[in-house]
């Protein structure tokens, strides 16, 4: 249950507050923050959707984290949505360029739970309430110039910025460029493998030239009855004469 280095402020507004005193004090609705030095001091939380009154919470009364609730420590101040309306902040500012076109909206900011410093913001072009939209990096360093509602940059385009989070068009053209890359690269690969197996063929070529010499000799010098087999042959015995005197009879 503790508390995170880094935090999206979409994930702090996000999540319900409950109290040390075990109260449901209800979501986040509305950051609290001092735009010119780039700090986030609180967030307002709305324990009711029946009354007017908003909770004002410090970020340092903030003690624990989890994947649904954020607890605090301490008595919230109450107010109401009318007057916090009024707190300067440069959430849903335009993001105007260099040449004074707009680029996007600032809807999204990343900070330092300890001393709440933000880190950078998050711009989209589009709104940002679309499902997988894209979100592009701006650190404060990189704001000229900041009044209600308008922040100016000396950007040329979007694209000048680090992204923080592809859409899925942008995200599909990515991969698929990546794919065609590997392909590329496959086809690159089997094509010097066959370059190489053509040039140095593995069998012998037959030029038709003659046996040479040391072949013949070989040849010449080997015995055929080398492998005769002297038991597998047997010699005709040489029949006896018969005598001409001697009686058939007997």
């Amino acid at each position: 249950m503790s508390l995170p280095d880094q935090l999206l402020l979409s994930d702090l507004l996000n999540h319900t507050v409950r109290c040390d005193r075990g109260l449901d004090h209800g979501p986040g609705v509305m950051v609290w923050m001092h735009p010119p030095v780039h700090r986030l001091l609180g967030w307002v939380s709305r324990p009711s959707a029946l009354r007017l009154s908003r909770d004002v919470w410090r970020l340092d009364q903030c003690c624990g984290f989890t994947d649904q609730q954020v607890f605090v420590r301490g008595d919230p101040s109450v107010s109401d949505q009318a007057t916090l309306e009024r707190l300067p902040t440069l959430m849903d500012a335009d993001l105007i360029n260099r040449h004074g076109d707009r680029l996007g909206s600032l809807v999204d900011l990343s900070f330092t739970t300890a001393t709440g410093a933000i880190r950078e913001y998050l711009v989209a072009r589009s709104d940002p309430r679309l499902p997988g939209s894209s979100r592009w990096r701006l650190t404060p360093d990189r704001i000229l110039d900041q009044r209600p509602g308008v922040v100016s940059t000396g950007l040329n385009t979007l694209e000048d910025l680090p992204l923080h989070r592809a859409s899925l068009r942008q995200d599909l053209l990515q991969r698929t460029q990546r794919w065609r890359d590997q392909l590329r690269q496959m086809g690159d690969r089997a094509g010097d493998r066959l370059e190489g197996w053509l040039d140095e063929p593995p069998w012998q070529e037959d030029d038709g030239s003659p046996p040479s010499v040391s072949s013949r000799s070989r040849l010449d010098d080997a015995d055929p009855l080398e492998d005769w087999e002297d038991e597998l042959w047997t010699e005709p015995q040489p029949s006896r004469p018969k005598d001409r005197d001697e009686d058939p009879w007997v």
